[in-house]
């Protein structure tokens, strides 16, 4: 099978050759198993993502070059209702009444299509996967416990509880003491207070005995319960539950309960025969989960722990209203709203998992999508180094095909600026954007879609009412009354420019050239102090009369968008 080599490795194909590896000595010729999990507690943000692309670009990358390969996404959905986040529309304290409960029996917020809180906050995710090209089999853990599917497991750890106990027991005070700090980052804090693990009880405490399972009460439905008793013998179990009910049931038929966290992930790893599952800096302190579940899956389950990276928290740069309903932290579909699906994909691939980056949702989305298009064209002249060919590959295909793509691919700022501009009137945009090339004019806005669409929606949402552009609908007669004899003769030079110059590159090197042809300079002239000077000076001018500003949109993209007659009346031409 394919090895990657020092020249052409990436993070994603050297963690796929130590995966085949791996799974070969474990179950030869069985297909590898990758994992994810994540909790629908509430909005699953662009930081969830994370645990769900790195398993993803791995497992890709392994269907890549032949081998046999699944990636589960296991919903922990049959998890304890924590708390209420913040900023779910429609969800007030009231829903402090479902606390204790699995996140499959608390209600949808109000006006929600789906059954419950898990389904509710499944679905977005469900669709921008969908969206991203990500393959996953889904598992719901409620679906799991409920259907009986881990009556072995539990049995035979609760027979295992004093050895469960004594491992757990070893790192009890070492999570306390060490236990991560979670930064000032939005969505970092959103991670750890939303992690499967973070906060999660490991069955000590109660009756005085160890027990690693936790009933859902039959009366009120929450784990707000201890168990008192349980016979190995006959697998009866009692509890009394803070409700007020007490009940013993027998465990061989109880469906209506799990295993804490602790000792639920480890199950899992064997039960599934997972190989490779990455987790959060919060599950690697002293004591977590993921250091916990591995001595635990070993020395009792029999099993061994995946293999997988630690990754870095995903931070947001510049959220503006669109995320502000969701307390702050946006979503993948929030995301690809403004940006198509490979560059958010390429954001993931590019990074090694322990590496942190931010993803912009204010101005700075331009400079990326202009670091996207730039990656693009050296791919294609083949003047790319080998690492980045790979992140740009794994973004724009799976191994199951390539990734819808926008056909004809004009910058995201050119999109963003016209569509500020137009305010969005597609007729303008058609005419503006028909003239930008000439020689490759857009004959139909569905050319340059879904990334019109995106840019759109960065106008919409996210763009500041401040750095709207709003052209004077007349011209500044005052202003134009006050100009010098060199500011007229520099707008004489634009206007009589503009026929001979009417595309954006022709624009481009009109608005540049003018100040050089006033000092005398020739069209290829090399900046110099003085004549940077001088062209801040003109551009800051016309941004006056054309705005009413100072800046504004890149001008040969602006000048586009007024339209020739126009510029020349509002230039007093």
């Amino acid at each position: 099978m394919p090895q990657t080599t020092p020249e052409t490795a990436d993070w994603v194909s050297r963690l796929a050759d130590e995966v085949i590896a791996e799974a070969e000595r474990r179950a030869p010729g069985k297909p590898v198993v990758c994992a994810s999990g994540v909790s629908p507690s509430g909005p699953i943000h662009l930081g969830n993502l994370r645990e769900i692309m790195v398993p993803h670009l791995v497992a890709d990358e392994i269907k890549r070059r032949g081998v046999p390969c699944e990636h589960i996404l296991s919903w922990d959905d049959y998890d304890r209702f924590r708390k209420v986040p913040a900023g779910v529309e429609g969800v007030d304290a009231s829903w402090n009444e479902h606390i204790g409960k699995p996140l499959t029996a608390v209600p949808a917020p109000p006006g929600s299509l789906y059954p419950n809180w898990a389904e509710h906050f499944k679905a977005p995710l469900v669709t921008a996967l969908g969206e991203m090209g990500v393959e996953v089999r889904q598992i719901s853990q409620t679906a799991q416990y409920t259907a009986g599917a881990y009556r072995d497991q539990i049995l035979f750890a609760m027979r295992e509880r004093r050895r469960i106990d004594a491992v757990l027991g070893r790192y009890r005070t070492k999570q306390a003491e060490q236990a991560p700090e979670p930064s000032g980052d939005a969505a970092e804090r959103a991670a750890v207070e939303g992690s499967g693990a973070a906060g999660e009880d490991d069955g000590s405490g109660g009756s005085g005995a160890y027990y690693p399972y936790k009933p859902y009460c039959t009366v009120c439905g929450r784990d707000t319960n201890t168990v008192t008793a349980y016979d190995d013998g006959t697998t009866e179990l009692s509890y009394a539950c803070e409700c007020g009910h007490e009940e013993t049931v027998k465990l061989a038929e109880h469906t209506r309960g799990k295993l804490v966290w602790k000792v639920d992930w480890p199950m899992r790893w064997t039960y599934e025969g997972v190989v490779f599952e990455p987790a959060g800096v919060d599950h690697h302190s002293p004591g977590s989960s993921w250091v916990v579940g591995g001595h635990l899956v070993r020395e009792v389950f029999g099993g061994e722990r995946p293999i997988g990276p630690m990754y870095a928290f995903v931070g947001i740069q510049g959220m503006a209203k669109m995320s502000s309903s969701r307390g702050g932290v946006p979503t993948a579909a929030d995301a690809l709203r403004i940006m198509e699906a490979p560059l958010l994909r390429w954001l993931y691939a590019r990074r090694r998992p322990n590496q942190s980056f931010k993803i912009a949702f204010d101005g700075e989305i331009q400079r990326t999508y202009d670091e996207w298009d730039a990656l693009g064209r050296k791919v294609a002249d083949g003047t790319a180094q080998p690492a980045d060919v790979a992140s740009w590959t794994r973004a724009v295909g799976t191994a199951g095909g390539p990734l819808p793509a926008t056909p004809h691919p004009l910058p995201y700022r050119t999109l963003a600026s016209v569509v500020d501009v137009t305010t969005g009137d597609e007729e303008q945009t058609l005419r503006i954007l028909g003239d930008l090339d000439p020689a490759h004019p857009v004959r139909s806005l569905d050319e340059t879609r879904p990334r019109l669409d995106r840019a759109a929606c960065w106008v919409e949402t996210q763009m500041p009412a401040e750095s709207r552009t709003r052209v004077r609908p007349e011209p500044d007669a005052e202003l134009l009354a006050s100009l010098d004899d060199e500011q007229r003769a520099s707008l004489r030079l634009l206007v009589d420019g503009l026929a001979d110059h009417w595309s954006l590159d022709g624009l481009t090197t009109l608005v540049y050239g003018v100040p050089k042809m006033r000092a005398g300079l020739p069209a290829d002239a090399k900046p110099t102090p003085e004549l940077k000077a001088a062209q801040r000076a003109f551009f800051a001018l016309l941004y006056r009369l054309l705005v009413g500003g100072e800046t504004g949109p890149r001008l040969p993209t602006l000048l586009l968008a007024v339209g020739a007659d126009r510029v020349r009346t509002l230039l007093g031409g």
